[in-house]
C-alpha cells in the first residue's frame, strides 16, 4: 500500500441498473417513464439561449422552487431543490444524521442509503421487512439517529399506510424522519401532508419518474422552513450553483403542465395493471404495486434464468444477487408495446 493510500475513504458504491449500448431494445430495468416530458419542455428547448449557459445559474433555484411551492401549497421556505432526489438526500444525510447513535432504513430498500452512510461515517442499522416484505413499525420506535424509508419502497413496490408514516413521525420527535417518494405518483398515498403538523419530517420527491425528466437530474424536499434552511446552509457551503440553467426553466414547464402529469401516470398505471395479470396467467407472484414497476418472482423457474434469457433477447429487467429477494425480478412498467413484447416472449420462454 502507498503511503497516501492509508487516508482514502473506501465505500462500496452504488450500483446503478445496466445502461444498454445497443439501440432497438426493451429497457424495463431502471424505473424510467416510459413517455417523453410534457409538450411545453420540448418547445422550450428550441427556445433556450445558448449563451446564457456561459452565465452561473441562480444559486437559490428560484423560478423552480417557486412553481414547486406553488403547485404544493406550501411556503417557498419549505422547499429544497437539488440534482435529482440522490443529491437531495445525500444532502439530508450530511445535514441532519450526526449523531451516535445509528440511522434506521429497511434491510430491503434502496440500496444507495447504506452507501451515503459509509461515505459520511455515519452509523447506521437496517432492521428487517417481515416475512411479507411489510415494514415493521415498532422496529422504528427505537433510539437512532434518525429515519428514512422510501414509500412505496424500492425494489417492494409496496407502500405504506399514512397512519403508520405518522406513527413513526410522531414517535421520533428527536430526530429527523425523511420519507423518500419517488415513486409516490402511481398509487400511494403521499406523506405532503402530514409536514404542517410535524416539524421533524422531511418529504423527498423527483422529476425523474412520473414527470419523465430522469436526465435533467431535478430533485425535491419540503419541510417545515427550518429544515430547508439547514440544508440549504450546508448546500451553500459546498456549492452554490447545484442546478443547472436548463433544469431550471424545464422544470418549471413539467410541474405546471398538471393535466399531462396526471394523464401519464393514469396510462402508466393502467399498463401495471395489465401487465399484473398477465404475469399471474404465466405463474409469476408479485406484490399490490403502487409503483412504477412490479416486483415479481415465478413459481418454478428461477429469476437469474429468466433475468438471462430475456436480456440475451434485448428486454432488459432488473436482478438483485441478494440475501431474500434474489428470486426477484424488478420490471419496470414501459409502453404497452414494451410490456406486450415482455409477456410475448415469457409466454414462449416458460412454456417450453
Amino acid at each position: 500500500m502507498k503511503a497516501w493510500e492509508k487516508n482514502v475513504r473506501r465505500v462500496v458504491p452504488y450500483t446503478p441498473g445496466e445502461q444498454p449500448k445497443q439501440k432497438n431494445v426493451v429497457k424495463l430495468n431502471t424505473n424510467e417513464n416510459p413517455y417523453p416530458p410534457a409538450p411545453a419542455v420540448a418547445k422550450k428547448l428550441q427556445e433556450i439561449v445558448y449563451d446564457d449557459f456561459r452565465k452561473y445559474p441562480d444559486p437559490n433555484a428560484s423560478v423552480l422552487v417557486d412553481a414547486i411551492a406553488t403547485y404544493y401549497g406550501v411556503g417557498k421556505d419549505q422547499v429544497f431543490v437539488g440534482v435529482g432526489s440522490d443529491d437531495v438526500i445525500s444532502m439530508a444525510f450530511l445535514t441532519f444524521f450526526n449523531s451516535e447513535k445509528p440511522v434506521l432504513f429497511p434491510d430491503i430498500s434502496y440500496s444507495f442509503y447504506s452507501v451515503w452512510a459509509d461515505v459520511y461515517k455515519i452509523p447506521y442499522k437496517q432492521p428487517a421487512l417481515d416475512a411479507n416484505f411489510q415494514l415493521v413499525k415498532e422496529d422504528y420506535m427505537k433510539e437512532n439517529g434518525g429515519i428514512i424509508f422510501p414509500n412505496p419502497n424500492a425494489p417492494t413496490s409496496i407502500a405504506v399506510g399514512l397512519d403508520v408514516i405518522e406513527e413513526i413521525v410522531k414517535a421520533n420527535s428527536d430526530v429527523v424522519v425523511i420519507v423518500d417518494e419517488a415513486y409516490v405518483d402511481f398509487g400511494a398515498k403521499s406523506a405532503l401532508e402530514l409536514v404542517e403538523k410535524y416539524d421533524n419530517l422531511l418529504v423527498v420527491q423527483t422529476f425523474s419518474k412520473s414527470r419523465s425528466m430522469a436526465g435533467m437530474r431535478i430533485g425535491f424536499a419540503i419541510g417545515q422552513p427550518e429544515l430547508i434552511k439547514a440544508m440549504n446552509d450546508v448546500k451553500f457551503s459546498i456549492n452554490s450553483y447545484t442546478m443547472n440553467r436548463p433544469s431550471l426553466e424545464l422544470g418549471v414547464l413539467a410541474i405546471e403542465d398538471d393535466a399531462y402529469f396526471k394523464e401519464t401516470c393514469k396510462k402508466i398505471v393502467a399498463t401495471r395493471e395489465w401487465t399484473m395479470k398477465e404475469l399471474t396467467r404465466l405463474g409469476f407472484t408479485m406484490f399490490d404495486s403502487k409503483a412504477n414497476f412490479v416486483f415479481a418472482t415465478h413459481a418454478t423457474v428461477p429469476a437469474k434464468e429468466i433475468f438471462e434469457a430475456l436480456r440475451e433477447n434485448g428486454i432488459f429487467v432488473r436482478y438483485f444477487n441478494a440475501p431474500r429477494i434474489d428470486n426477484y425480478l424488478r420490471i419496470t412498467i414501459g409502453t404497452d408495446e414494451e410490456m406486450r413484447t415482455l409477456v410475448n416472449f415469457l409466454e414462449k420462454k416458460l412454456s417450453l
